[in-house]
């Protein structure tokens, strides 16, 4: 068995992300980044605009895995504008739904299935949003999903996994 590595790298500054608010869905970036591919290494991106954008050329495939959480009806909302009991209950119960898409759980759940099925051996990087990475970490670390407000996640970061049998964090 060869080892997986995999570099997560988050989309680049959105407007939605200027103004705090959720993104939309077509939400485009505010400047487009110039990232340049490395030879031997196999590129993914987000199914969304921001993502796909962030990965122009890069020759990246789109892979339905790595898209971001479904906010429902939170979708371009202001943090500000939302109902206070409902963001509270959101933010202290990661199984909770209060604007109709998928719960953070299920997002943490998908995150690590993707990360276990979906990668062959090798290099491996994937543009894509804050909450995927965040779910990501979790999954790495063995971390509770409870954990994961606490991960802030800034436009252009990017982290790094490797994969021998488990999941690692990768610094460098």
């Amino acid at each position: 068995m060869k080892p997986i590595h995999l570099t997560l790298i988050c989309h680049a500054r959105t407007e939605a992300q200027r103004v705090g608010r959720f993104a939309q869905d077509g939400e485009p970036l505010l400047e487009l980044p110039s990232l340049v591919p490395e030879p031997a290494v196999r590129y993914l991106s987000a199914p969304e605009l921001r993502a796909r954008q962030t990965a122009e050329g890069l020759r990246a495939t789109v892979d339905e895995g790595l898209r971001d959480c479904d906010l429902g009806t939170w979708k371009g909302q202001l943090l500000k504008h939302l109902d206070e009991a409902a963001l509270q209950a959101w933010l202290s119960d990661p199984h909770a739904t209060p604007h109709g898409g998928e719960s953070l759980a299920a997002l943490c759940g998908r995150v690590a299935h993707w990360m276990d099925s979906a990668l062959g051996e090798g290099e491996w990087i994937a543009v894509t949003h804050p909450f995927v990475i965040r779910a990501a970490m979790l999954h790495a670390l063995g971390a509770p999903v409870q954990s994961f407000h606490r991960i802030d996640v800034q436009p252009l970061a990017n982290v790094r996994f490797s994969h021998y049998g488990q999941w690692r964090v990768r610094l460098a």
